[in-house]
């Protein structure tokens, strides 16, 4: 047999090939508001689906009279400045869910609240000041930097839920059998080919978790849920802009080290399988999906030496959303904080701009 002449293509480069988000089914196209408006409602509703928002309700058994979910307080601590409370909020019948509610002391009128969503590594408890073994902390560390206790200290009430997969919500996989050897999965990665297999995602799962901690946050009198706003980094940041990206009572967002692009980070290089969800690219490139959060204030924090979302690429989306939220009048607006620094929270302009956003 003849041997082929020319470069061999990678299996890569021919799906390279077809990867154009400008021709999406949903990408934004429209030209003045109205239409834009238009496109929000038709892709919001497709996004859901895409997600698998209502397969998720089905798995998790939620209630057919979508009453509310019911939260059990398991721990109450006052830290000087504000108080910490722990709960555990069932939010189907087949999930529970810790979350940690930071209220600051001495408030005369019911606060604003921001959900704080973390990151990759030991969970929820890197963010409200506690270490992996649960002891107390007073000095931000790691790069979520104690991020839902800097939002308390600067006046919020504060909901930050532990991401399925992380923390107290990781498989113990106790039925892999050691005596031969079997590798163990990280928990993101066996619940996302799980998920996947029964055609949701985990980015699903994380928003519907949002959407029930709002739901629940909404029955408390001692938090003002009227001005709600969300910020997370990383899977964090994943989580934030999706949940904004669905849930429209949300009124103003921080994404920190995520806004990149799926074309310049995602779907460039190594990330963690919790990031993918089957048929995204009907949404065209995270700029277009930015068009499901106008009007409503969005800050983008990102660092200079992040390797895993290249400043470069952030910025580049970050111009076409700003394109993409012109359409809906000039007080729609993308802000940033782009710092000197790798992967971490900044903080340098975010809890302004939320409690600009927010009325505190």
């Amino acid at each position: 047999m003849a041997e082929t002449s020319g470069e061999h293509q990678s299996p890569a480069d021919a799906l390279w090939s077809v990867y154009r988000p400008e021709e999406a089914k949903y990408a934004f196209r429209a030209t003045d508001r109205s239409g834009a408006e238009r496109w929000q409602s038709e892709t919001r509703e497709a996004l859901a689906m895409c997600l698998g928002l209502e397969r998720i309700a089905t798995i998790v058994d939620r209630a057919s009279d979508q009453s509310q979910p019911k939260a059990h307080r398991v721990e109450t601590v006052n830290k000087g400045e504000y108080t910490r409370e722990k709960l555990l909020l069932r939010i189907g019948a087949r999930v529970t869910m810790p979350v940690y509610i930071l209220i600051p002391n001495g408030v005369a009128e019911p606060p604003p609240v921001v959900v704080a969503f973390h990151g990759h590594g030991y969970g929820v408890k890197d963010i409200v000041g506690l270490w992996e073994d649960g002891a107390e902390r007073d000095t931000p560390d790691g790069y979520h930097r104690d991020f839902a206790v800097e939002l308390c200290r600067a006046g919020f009430a504060v909901a930050a839920p532990e991401i399925s997969c992380f923390g107290e919500r990781q498989s113990d996989f106790s039925y892999l059998d050691p005596r031969i050897g079997q590798p163990v999965p990280t928990t993101c990665e066996h619940t996302a080919a799980l998920a996947a297999h029964l055609g949701i995602s985990v980015v699903g799962l994380r928003v519907f978790d949002g959407l029930r901690l709002v739901d629940y946050l909404e029955t408390r009198d001692d938090l003002d849920t009227s001005r709600l706003g969300a910020m997370g980094i990383s899977g964090g940041g994943m989580h934030t802009f999706f949940s904004t990206c669905v849930d429209r009572r949300i009124s103003a967002c921080v994404v920190s080290g995520y806004f990149a692009g799926f074309r310049r980070s995602i779907l460039a290089m190594h990330h963690c399988p919790c990031n993918f969800v089957h048929g995204l690219s009907r949404f065209g490139e995270m700029a277009d999906l930015a068009g499901l959060i106008a009007p409503r204030p969005m800050l983008v924090e990102a660092g200079s030496y992040d390797p895993i979302f290249p400043i470069d690429g952030v910025k580049a989306e970050v111009e076409r959303a700003r394109a993409v939220f012109a359409v809906f009048g000039e007080n729609a607006r993308i802000e940033t904080d782009y710092f000197e620094g790798r992967h971490r929270i900044s903080g340098r302009r975010a809890y302004d701009f939320l409690a600009a956003e927010l009325g505190l």
